[in-house]
């Protein structure tokens, strides 16, 4: 049976969760996610680990926060006042803000602490730092 190698296009089906067994995604009830390995669309290490695999392969791996969304940048949490956010946005703790950069990217922000005066807002991933584990099944590899 033909294993999946860098450049093929794979579909795979998937359930990933953090070390406490949260899950925080998975292709259950959807279609397999599809991607060309090596081409950057997903995590380096789900590349990997999909790499060598047959269709109706099943594993589970774990993949470090180094392969993953990388580590948590403290550089990329920034406290604003809360003057600078419009009265009608919510700053709840957990909540997640739209933005966009002075180059008009746009970026998520996570709301992580806040004061009257002040809201911490955190621009790392929501996985960045975290381990990650995903159960695959390789569906296909396109001819």
């Amino acid at each position: 049976m033909t294993a999946a190698t860098a450049g093929d296009t794979v579909r795979v089906h998937y359930r990933g969760t953090l070390d406490d067994g949260t899950e925080f995604d998975s292709s259950a009830g959807r279609d397999p996610l599809e991607f060309t390995i090596g081409s950057g669309q997903v995590i380096a290490g789900f590349d990997t680990a999909v790499t060598g695999m047959s269709p109706g392969d099943t594993k589970t791996v774990t993949i470090p926060a180094a392969e993953a969304y990388g580590e948590s940048n403290p550089a990329m949490v920034h406290e604003v006042p809360r003057s600078e956010i419009p009265a009608n946005i919510s700053v709840d703790i957990g909540s997640m803000l739209s933005a966009s950069d002075g180059q008009g990217n746009q970026m998520q922000l996570t709301v992580i602490a806040t004061t009257d005066d002040t809201v911490t807002l955190d621009s790392n991933h929501s996985l960045a730092g975290k381990v990650l584990t995903f159960e695959l099944t390789l569906d296909s590899i396109a001819a």
